[in-house]
């Protein structure tokens, strides 16, 4: 199984946790499944959160 997969499955698991009432709960599943797609993704190498991850380059 792809780990961009598996980190979905684990976002979405803690957010299904969470999610115990309401709509805003419901966005808060999907920010933490995309949160996890995009660390699996990032783990895998098919996606390069360097830049974002860096902040600004001093020198």
């Amino acid at each position: 199984m792809p780990q961009s997969l598996t980190g979905l499955f684990v976002g979405l698991i803690l957010a299904l946790v969470a999610a115990v009432g309401g709509f805003g709960y419901f966005l808060l599943a999907v920010v933490l499944g995309a949160v996890g797609l995009a660390v699996g993704a990032h783990l895998e190498g098919r996606l390069d959160l360097s830049s974002v991850l860096s902040g600004r380059g001093r020198g």
